[in-house]
C-alpha cells in the first residue's frame, strides 16, 4: 500500500492518498478527518499507524506501507 500527502491550497485542505500495489485509489481524506475513511476501507485498526506515517510524510511524496 502507498500513502501520499497533497498539500491544499487557498481553501482546499490538505489530503492522504491511500493505494494499493496497482497504485489504485483506496481513500482519499482530510488530514484532519481520517476515521470515517479508513473504517470504510478496513482499516480502522490501523488509523493510528497510518496517521503517525502521515504527520511524518512531507507533502508530495509516496511512501511504501506494509500492513
Amino acid at each position: 500500500m502507498y500513502i501520499i500527502k497533497v498539500k491544499g491550497v487557498a481553501k482546499i485542505p490538505d489530503y492522504v492518498q491511500l493505494r494499493d500495489e496497482a497504485f489504485t485509489l483506496l481513500a482519499y481524506f482530510r488530514v484532519d478527518r481520517p476515521d470515517k475513511s479508513l473504517e470504510k476501507i478496513g482499516l480502522g485498526e490501523h488509523a493510528e499507524y497510518i496517521m503517525e506515517i502521515v504527520r511524518e510524510l512531507p507533502f508530495g511524496k509516496i511512501k511504501k506501507i506494509d500492513l
